[in-house]
């Protein structure tokens, strides 16, 4: 064991080889139809309040259509809100593909 630390660079420090590895990166996402404000709250420039105003609006007028629709539907998310929120989203199925209940 001595030998092989020794021979594969353990005294210089070399064994191991995190500082090259790749670094991984992780994707939040998070459906607008599905979520509740806890989830919602942690996209940017969106507090608990919106949140809960957002799964308010969809709990009373129905699921979104699209992005836009959220927009149309949502007091206080405007354009600029909706382009910072966009790559947080995921898209929303066509609801003529999606089954039933």
């Amino acid at each position: 064991m001595a030998a092989y630390w020794f021979a594969h660079g353990g005294h210089r420090g070399q064994l191991i080889d995190i500082d090259r590895a790749d670094p991984l990166t992780a994707q939040f996402k998070v459906d607008v139809n599905r979520a509740q404000w806890p989830e919602l709250a942690q996209l940017p420039g969106i507090g608990e309040t919106l949140a809960r105003r957002i799964v308010s609006v969809r709990s009373e007028g129905g699921p979104f259509v699209d992005h836009h629709d959220l927009r149309n539907r949502v007091n206080g998310i405007g354009r600029v809100k909706l382009e910072h929120m966009r790559p947080y989203l995921l898209d929303v199925p066509d609801m003529e593909a999606v089954a039933g209940p």
